[in-house]
């Protein structure tokens, strides 16, 4: 996910996408436990995701 389109969101909308993405993390750390996840590069991707939203909304916050 590029920073331009989380950009574009609203705090409600940067928070359900961060849930989103929190949840997808979960499934994909259980997928990876269980020997399930083929491609593990998915695991650092979503976890850099989560911590540009997370940055976002710090941002947001904070102005």
């Amino acid at each position: 996910m590029k920073t331009t389109e989380l950009r574009a969101k609203s705090d409600p909308d940067l928070q359900k996408e961060l849930n989103d993405l929190l949840k997808a993390h979960f499934n994909l750390r259980m997928q990876h436990g269980t020997q399930q996840l083929a491609n593990t590069a998915q695991l650092g991707a979503t976890r850099r995701d989560i911590a540009r939203v997370r940055t976002l909304l710090r941002e947001r916050k904070l102005t």
